[in-house]
């Protein structure tokens, strides 16, 4: 069991008991949610038990810095841009809190907060993606302890049925409207009409059906890449509608844009990331004496600007290994072929070892995809690591 199903296990999110409607929130979209996560890591991982206000995310030179950049809008520090940023950090902030990754309390008219999961948080803050799958099973939870998740599966029987209609979104909608309102303190239909589809949405996204577009049932399936707040400003995603719902998503992960801001936030948050994991060179051969200080990419940033971000496309080695076996005579942009194979072996282990302990960090699938788009194959998913070990020593021996 991984850390955030026995942390979604281990609390009653019954909204009914809470009576705290901020489960959910507008800006609660998976990459805001990503990053005020990884604001938070920046901020907070050296001392996870200090607590923070959403002025000291506002105040950091790493939220200032990045998010300006990602979400393409005025500077944090501009006093227009308050009542927008405010909401922007604190929503996030109150359902992270409500899902008990963070604690919360309220002194006077401030909140006060500090990590209650490190684990959990770290996972979210890694990409929108891991965000997103935060977001579905803590919805879902949500949704179950509080008696109204067989309401959004009869929405979803009869769509695949053939059988919704608008009557069916807006009794679902009207029905979710008034248990709010009957349940916690929020009293005006026009907020938690602005809540309702972001939560709709993604429960649609996930099982393949219509969402909310204008406050109206959408004419096609809910994609993932719909989810995003700002994604226009920083993605360049041709989006077929024909395709499903986990194409989408990998798609969307694969096709950020080189050059871009976001492409280089999501690289050096990905680099950090290797630091922070490993202690050691990842390799241990006779070149892994000393400080394990680089972190090299194995299919180079310059030939592959789409595997850059993976954290299964990036070890951490010594500088003797990185500037003089992965890229020889120090020349950085060549590749050892030999060395490369290397590489690939000592992350497959890695990698094996990092799931079979319920890690967060690596996604298999990620791996055998950096594979083949480095060297034009087609491994499948389903490949056990011997297997794919075997197959890169015969790629390798037969080039």
């Amino acid at each position: 069991m991984t850390e955030l199903q026995k942390l979604l296990n281990s609390i009653n999110y019954d909204i009914r008991v809470k009576q705290d409607a901020r489960f959910m929130d507008q800006k609660c979209t998976p990459d805001v949610v990503c990053i005020i996560a990884d604001c938070i890591i920046n901020l907070r991982e050296s001392e996870p038990n200090k607590e923070f206000t959403v002025q000291d995310i506002w105040d950091s030179q790493y939220f200032i810095k990045n998010v300006k950049a990602i979400f393409n809008k005025p500077s944090a520090t501009n006093p227009t841009t308050k009542s927008e940023y405010d909401k922007f950090i604190q929503q996030p902030l109150r359902l992270l809190a409500y899902a008990g990754v963070l604690n919360i309390e309220k002194r006077g008219t401030k909140n006060y907060y500090n990590i209650a999961n490190l684990s959990v948080l770290e996972y979210i803050s890694l990409k929108d993606r891991n965000a997103y799958n935060f977001l579905y099973q803590y919805f879902v939870k949500v949704l179950s302890d509080s008696g109204l998740l067989k309401f959004f599966e009869s929405y979803k029987v009869k769509y695949e049925d053939g059988t919704l209609t608008q009557v069916d979104f807006e009794a679902l909608k009207s029905r979710f409207i008034k248990f709010i309102i009957g349940n916690t303190a929020i009293n005006k239909e026009v907020e938690i009409k602005r809540i309702y589809p972001k939560l709709l949405n993604l429960y649609a996204c996930e099982n393949d059906l219509p969402g909310s577009v204008g406050g109206k049932i959408s004419k096609s399936q809910f994609y993932y890449t719909d989810l995003m707040y700002n994604r226009k400003n920083w993605r360049d995603i041709s989006k077929d509608k024909t395709i499903s719902r986990k194409e989408a998503i990998n798609e969307s992960e694969q096709n950020i844009v080189s050059g871009t801001a976001f492409n280089a936030y999501l690289v050096q948050k990905a680099i950090c990331q290797i630091k922070k994991m490993y202690t050691e060179s990842e390799i241990k051969d006779q070149w892994s004496n000393g400080d394990a200080t680089q972190v090299h990419h194995i299919f180079p940033k310059s030939k592959f600007p789409q595997l850059a971000h993976y954290l299964e496309n990036l070890i951490k080695l010594t500088a003797t290994q990185h500037y003089t076996k992965a890229h020889p005579n120090n020349k950085t942009d060549a590749i050892n072929p030999d060395y490369q194979l290397v590489c690939l072996l000592a992350k497959t282990d890695n990698i094996e070892k990092s799931l079979n302990k319920n890690e967060i960090y690596y996604r298999k699938d990620s791996f055998v995809y950096c594979i083949n788009t480095g060297l034009s194959k087609d491994l499948k998913v389903d490949m056990t690591f011997r297997e794919i070990k075997t197959e890169l020593a015969k790629i390798y021996n037969d080039n």
